[in-house]
């Protein structure tokens, strides 16, 4: 599925672990988190991520039109120790070319389960399906993607496990506006159903769990702290968006620009959240690994 020869080998990944902690009592632990480095040309913005059954492998999407899976190696803990082999693809335009502006802000991952691969883009606002060796061929376009900010449209993409895709721009356009939800579902989009806006946090990354719960990850940025991350949990129940639960909400500075967010069951049974920082390839920041138990309650 990927070709080995447009990205070659990565010469130089190294991880670095700090100690787990507890974050908030009763609700998500940080079971670890790591940053990745390479000094690939390709490797960083990393805007999402999907983890793979078993969490021995995972894709993660570039925010420059690079779709890369990496392997992991886990100790008997479950914590992530080595990366291994890297390949990856260049995503090709609307048009079919690869590598230029058009295929670049790919910002959003699914991955059904039938091992079929969404991306969405936010620069040319879009959802595609990946077919391969960098091929890309968008699904029809909802008419109120023609009206979405260039740089805060569709941030976020989560498949359920009626292979239905779920989308959401960046910005709301008012404070106490809720966020539209684009759905995907028998060849065309409807935007009946929304999202509550809550506070100053912006979405940047979704994906549902085993059991049918959405779950939102949203970031906030204080130019004196940096980030700070939320994630908040939802039932999807006849068209709309219930029980809400706010499981993670960190202090400005605790992690980088976390993204992508992937939801995993380990050998545990435990639910797992895998979470990806995109470095937007500045020397100030890291592409981080951050994994949570998240509650189940």
């Amino acid at each position: 599925m990927f070709a080995r020869s447009v990205l070659g080998p990565v010469t130089a990944l190294a991880l670095f672990l700090c100690t787990p902690l507890t974050v908030l009592a009763d609700q998500a632990v940080l079971l670890g988190e790591r940053n990745l480095r390479s000094d690939h040309p390709m490797w960083g913005g990393l805007s999402a991520i999907e983890m793979l059954p078993g969490g021995q492998d995972m894709l993660v999407l570039s925010d420059r039109g690079a779709l890369i899976r990496a392997a992991l190696y886990r100790d008997e803990t479950g914590q992530v120790r080595a990366v291994g082999e890297v390949v990856g693809d260049i995503l090709s335009n609307q048009q079919g070319e690869r590598g230029n502006r058009g295929s670049r802000d790919s910002e959003g991952l699914a991955l059904a389960s039938d091992g079929t691969i969404y991306i969405s883009f936010e620069g040319d606002h879009r959802v595609s399906v990946y077919y391969g060796e960098g091929e890309t061929v968008a699904l029809p376009v909802a008419a109120e993607f023609a009206a979405l900010q260039p740089n805060s449209s569709l941030e976020s993409l989560a498949i359920d496990a009626h292979g239905r895709l779920f989308t959401l721009p960046e910005r709301s356009g008012e404070w106490d506006r809720p966020f539209p939800i684009y759905r995907f579902g028998d060849g065309q989009w409807d935007s009946e159903m929304t999202l509550p806006r809550n506070g100053r946090f912006l979405p940047v990354g979704a994906d549902f769990d085993d059991l049918g719960r959405f779950y939102l990850l949203e970031r906030d940025f204080n130019g004196f702290f940096g980030f700070a991350s939320r994630i908040r949990r939802f039932d999807v129940v006849e068209g709309m968006f219930t029980n809400e639960a706010t499981l993670l909400e960190t202090s400005h500075g605790r992690h980088s620009n976390l993204e992508g967010i992937s939801l995993w069951r380990d050998a545990q049974g435990r639910l797992i959240a895998s979470l990806i920082s995109d470095d937007n390839f500045s020397p100030f920041l890291p592409n981080q690994l951050v994994e949570y138990h998240l509650p189940e309650e």
